[in-house]
């Protein structure tokens, strides 16, 4: 397969790929059920699969009632997200382990640059109408360009859903193109697909390419707030857009299954299918991440019971 580090930098719109585009519902069903029954991972190796995810979350708060404390408390926890004394026991209290980005609203941008000062961790931010898109194109434009500003280096944008449910593909691929140009080589841009509003596991096939032909660094299931967000099913259809583009392209594009996420399994079984998929460059933070902000505290909790053989109090596992 071919094999390219760099960025991927877009291509024109191809709308014969994109209209030829054909899903197997009940094939991708069949494929998705069988994935944790065939993929159990062998208890020795649980934990160095779990402390990975670790470095593969954008660990997030986007909630109305955030605060600069919060954040500061999440940066914190982003810091250290497994307890040194925990590190020790299983061998690794030399390695430097932190998850892979703090996503916030683009107004707790500041707040969360400041409390990651010293570190390699970016701060990402959502914007472009996070999280309906339904704000005027100039708006969503101007919001990556004010969390740029703030100091973010990933952008997760949110397209127009309804672009993809007319067959508006045109449409689609100039408006990311439009966001992907703004975030420039300052930032990352992940795609949120919010694979739970669009109609058929064609079109979020389909929405894939067009966001990756656009420029996207990554495709994103889900917001978290839609009525169904990260599903194996929407992951098996994405991944495999995102191999298809790149056998053909040689650009590497990044996979985060975003919304729902909360359990050490759900992570195992992610992992799971991106090395099935698309091979183990697929398990490093660089182009895998999971959006998600209780799944920490499950995994520390699976850790903690790896070693000791029971479970802590979700209390011995703060936050922050």
């Amino acid at each position: 397969m071919p094999s390219n580090n760099h960025r991927n930098p877009g291509m024109p719109l191809d709308l014969d790929w994109v209209t030829a585009v054909r899903v197997n519902r009940s094939a991708v069903e069949r494929r998705t059920a069988s994935l944790p029954a065939r993929r159990s991972i062998k208890k020795s190796w649980q934990a160095a699969w779990l402390l990975r995810a670790v470095t593969c979350i954008d660990l997030t708060t986007l909630a109305g009632d955030d605060t600069r404390g919060r954040v500061r408390r999440l940066c914190a926890k982003a810091k250290q997200p497994v307890r040194p004394d925990m590190l020790a026991e299983l061998g690794v209290k030399n390695q430097t382990i932190t998850v892979g980005a703090v996503c916030v609203y683009p107004n707790r941008v500041r707040d969360a640059v400041e409390a990651l000062q010293g570190t390699d961790i970016p701060v990402a931010s959502v914007a472009t109408g996070f999280p309906a898109g339904q704000t005027p194109l100039p708006q969503r434009l101007a919001e990556i360009d004010q969390a740029i500003e703030a100091g973010a280096r990933e952008i997760d944008v949110v397209i127009h859903r309804t672009y993809v449910l007319t067959g508006d593909w045109g449409a689609l691929y100039d408006e990311v193109r439009q966001f992907r140009e703004v975030c420039g080589d300052t930032a990352h841009m992940k795609t949120i697909l919010a694979t739970g509003d669009l109609g058929t596991l064609k079109q979020v096939y389909q929405a894939s390419l067009v966001a990756m032909m656009a420029g996207s660094d990554f495709i994103k299931t889900s917001t978290g707030k839609e009525r169904v967000n990260a599903t194996l099913e929407f992951g098996l259809v994405m991944t495999r857009s995102i191999r298809e583009y790149w056998q053909r392209t040689g650009y590497e594009v990044g996979f985060k299954p975003a919304g729902g996420i909360s359990k050490a399994k759900q992570a195992l079984a992610w992992q799971a299918l991106m090395k099935e998929e698309l091979g183990v460059e697929w398990l490093m933070p660089d182009l895998f991440r999971v959006g998600a902000s209780g799944l920490l505290t499950d995994i520390e909790r699976q850790l903690y019971h790896y070693i000791t053989g029971h479970y802590a109090a979700r209390h011995h596992m703060p936050m922050g």
